[in-house]
């Protein structure tokens, strides 16, 4: 099978097309055939071997054998089963997450049935559904599991355009939150139209002087710090951080001793709960998609390179099996 592959940390040159056996599934496992996955900013990290504390995960001086295929959302169809198999059969139409073995740029992956995956519903194309995995369920992580937000709570969402933020937007809407957003001017329009009430161009607009008071502050993108944030953060209100880990670990313990603002952080790994929440979103068509480009696998260093420039809306998808058109502003 056809696969995308790289053996040392750099550039997106270090990605190189290679062709490999095609997995065989074990008792409890599942052979899909990936028709789309996406480029995520945690992917082009993993890529440059960042953060460096990573490294322990994925390999220190190069990335470890399980991992030199990147790709960590997919979606596509499964051709054939263990013989320990119950919840899934040949002929489903699935998406989801492959955590940390990565592994969806390529023509096919094995899963473990009880892996972060579930059926697609019949109304979504498959670019759809694996653009929105990742992106949903570490929002559903942050803002339901951590912050519990409930009806008339106000959130703040920073980074309200990216893959993260346009589902934190949407789903914050959903838990009856009045939510605001960051981002640039140029995004403002897209982010109302998801459900924000009011949107901060980073550009011009200072929210932390806005008089403004939050019980969640969301920040999908690490562009901010709960030192920043403390002043607008209601007296119990969360900071919610998706980068820096280790630091902000240690906040999370110590602000759990406090009785003000608290920092809640962590990994979005077991995505089950979220993805069953997702699939019925999806649905009733009541969760938007948000698609900036679509490449064609075999263009796959470009759309490391387009991620990398650090300006993409949405979601940057990889169609896989030619069944997806390409679309590029």
């Amino acid at each position: 099978m056809k696969a995308v592959m790289f053996d040392a940390y750099g550039p997106p040159d270090v990605l190189t097309h290679v062709d490999v056996p095609t997995p065989v599934p074990r008792a409890d496992q599942v052979l899909i055939r990936v028709h789309a996955t996406t480029v995520t900013s945690a992917e082009v990290g993993m890529r440059r071997g960042e953060p460096r504390w990573g490294r322990v995960i994925i390999g220190l001086r190069r990335p470890r054998r399980g991992v030199r295929v990147l790709g960590l959302e997919f979606a596509g169809d499964v051709t054939a089963v263990g013989p320990a198999v119950r919840r899934l059969r040949a002929g489903d139409r699935v998406f989801g997450f492959t955590s940390f073995g990565a592994g969806a740029n390529a023509e096919y992956k094995c899963l473990s049935e009880r892996a972060s995956i579930t059926t697609m519903p019949d109304n979504v194309a498959y670019a759809q559904a694996a653009a929105a995995v990742d992106g949903f369920t570490t929002a559903w992580h942050f803002l339901h599991d951590l912050a519990k937000v409930q009806p008339g709570q106000r959130v703040l969402v920073i980074g309200a355009s990216g893959s993260i933020g346009t589902y934190a937007i949407q789903l914050a809407k959903y838990l009856g939150a009045v939510v605001h957003g960051v981002c640039s001017g140029r995004n403002a329009k897209l982010v109302e139209s998801l459900g924000a009430d009011r949107v901060f161009d980073y550009t011009v607009e200072d929210f932390t002087t806005s008089g403004e008071r939050y019980s969640a502050i969301f920040d999908t993108v690490g562009r901010s710090s709960f030192a920043r944030c403390r002043s607008v953060l209601a007296p119990r209100g969360c900071y919610l951080p998706t980068t820096g880990l280790v630091v902000n670990a240690m906040l999370t313990a110590g602000t759990a001793l406090t009785t003000g603002p608290r920092v809640r952080t962590g990994m979005s790994v077991g995505k089950q709960a979220a993805l069953d929440a997702l699939r019925g979103l999806l649905g009733q068509d009541r969760l938007q998609v948000v698609i900036d480009r679509i490449y064609p696998m075999a263009e796959i260093v470009e759309a490391h390179r387009y991620v990398d420039e650090g300006h993409k809306v949405g979601n940057v998808v990889i169609d896989v099996v030619g069944d997806g058109r390409r679309n590029e502003p």
